[in-house]
Protein backbone atom coordinates (compact mmCIF):
# COMPACT_ATOMS: atom_id res chain seq x y z
CA UNK A 1 0.00 0.00 0.00
CA UNK A 2 1.44 3.36 -0.97
CA UNK A 3 0.90 5.55 2.09
CA UNK A 4 1.21 9.31 2.31
CA UNK A 5 2.31 11.40 5.26
CA UNK A 6 1.94 14.88 6.69
CA UNK A 7 4.46 16.44 9.04
CA UNK A 8 4.50 19.70 10.94
CA UNK A 9 7.88 21.06 12.00
CA UNK A 10 8.50 24.67 13.06
CA UNK A 11 10.26 26.58 10.25
CA UNK A 12 12.57 28.28 12.76
CA UNK A 13 13.81 27.72 16.29
CA UNK A 14 16.48 29.02 18.65
CA UNK A 15 19.45 26.81 19.41
CA UNK A 16 18.61 24.60 22.40
CA UNK A 17 14.85 25.18 22.09
CA UNK A 18 12.63 22.14 22.56
CA UNK A 19 10.29 21.89 19.58
CA UNK A 20 7.18 19.82 18.97
CA UNK A 21 7.01 17.61 15.89
CA UNK A 22 3.61 16.42 14.65
CA UNK A 23 3.13 13.63 12.12
CA UNK A 24 0.30 11.71 10.54
CA UNK A 25 0.51 8.90 8.01
CA UNK A 26 -2.36 7.51 5.97
CA UNK A 27 -2.46 3.75 6.40
CA UNK A 28 -5.29 1.26 7.01
CA UNK A 29 -3.41 -0.53 9.82
CA UNK A 30 -5.16 -3.88 9.35
CA UNK A 31 -4.70 -5.78 12.63
CA UNK A 32 -5.06 -9.29 11.18
CA UNK A 33 -7.89 -10.11 13.59
CA UNK A 34 -10.84 -9.30 11.31
CA UNK A 35 -12.46 -11.65 8.80
CA UNK A 36 -13.69 -10.91 5.30
CA UNK A 37 -17.23 -11.67 4.01
CA UNK A 38 -16.21 -15.29 3.33
CA UNK A 39 -14.98 -15.74 6.91
CA UNK A 40 -11.28 -15.79 6.01
CA UNK A 41 -8.86 -13.84 8.17
CA UNK A 42 -7.71 -10.57 6.62
CA UNK A 43 -3.88 -10.62 6.75
CA UNK A 44 -2.15 -8.25 9.15
CA UNK A 45 -0.73 -5.16 7.43
CA UNK A 46 0.41 -2.47 9.86
CA UNK A 47 3.14 0.10 10.18
CA UNK A 48 5.48 -1.48 12.70
CA UNK A 49 8.35 1.01 12.93
CA UNK A 50 8.69 4.80 12.96
CA UNK A 51 12.04 6.62 12.85
CA UNK A 52 12.89 10.33 12.88
CA UNK A 53 16.36 11.55 11.85
CA UNK A 54 17.76 15.03 12.36
CA UNK A 55 20.59 15.77 9.92
CA UNK A 56 21.10 12.02 9.50
CA UNK A 57 21.21 11.14 13.22
CA UNK A 58 18.34 9.12 14.69
CA UNK A 59 16.63 11.23 17.36
CA UNK A 60 13.37 9.35 17.88
CA UNK A 61 12.12 5.84 17.11
CA UNK A 62 9.17 3.71 18.11
CA UNK A 63 7.86 0.21 17.44
CA UNK A 64 4.15 0.00 16.67
CA UNK A 65 1.70 -2.86 17.23
CA UNK A 66 -1.78 -3.82 15.92
CA UNK A 67 -3.60 -1.67 18.50
CA UNK A 68 -2.45 1.53 16.71
CA UNK A 69 -5.37 3.16 14.88
CA UNK A 70 -5.69 3.66 11.15
CA UNK A 71 -4.03 6.86 9.88
CA UNK A 72 -1.96 7.19 13.05
CA UNK A 73 -1.01 10.59 14.47
CA UNK A 74 2.19 10.97 16.47
CA UNK A 75 3.52 13.99 18.34
CA UNK A 76 6.91 14.17 20.07
CA UNK A 77 9.57 16.68 21.12
CA UNK A 78 13.21 17.16 20.09
CA UNK A 79 15.83 19.79 20.84
CA UNK A 80 16.77 22.13 17.98
CA UNK A 81 20.56 22.04 17.71
CA UNK A 82 21.34 23.21 14.18
CA UNK A 83 19.72 24.10 10.88
CA UNK A 84 19.05 21.22 8.56
CA UNK A 85 16.78 18.40 7.50
CA UNK A 86 14.43 16.36 9.64
CA UNK A 87 13.45 13.06 8.00
CA UNK A 88 10.62 10.68 8.87
CA UNK A 89 10.31 6.98 8.00
CA UNK A 90 7.33 4.66 8.53
CA UNK A 91 7.96 0.96 7.74
CA UNK A 92 5.10 -1.53 7.34
CA UNK A 93 4.88 -5.32 7.54
CA UNK A 94 5.70 -5.69 3.83
CA UNK A 95 8.88 -3.63 4.24
CA UNK A 96 7.43 -0.67 2.35
CA UNK A 97 8.72 2.65 3.66
CA UNK A 98 6.80 5.92 3.60
CA UNK A 99 9.11 8.94 3.81
CA UNK A 100 8.64 12.61 4.55
CA UNK A 101 11.02 15.44 5.36
CA UNK A 102 11.08 19.04 6.55
CA UNK A 103 13.70 21.76 6.92
CA UNK A 104 14.35 23.82 10.04
CA UNK A 105 16.43 26.96 10.47
CA UNK A 106 18.09 27.27 13.89
CA UNK A 107 19.56 30.58 15.05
Amino acid sequence: MAASAKVRVPATAKKGEVIEIKTQVQHEMESGQRKDAAGKAIPRQIINKFVCKYNGAEVFASDWHPAISANPYLSFFITATESGKIEFFWTDDKGEVTKAEAEIKVS
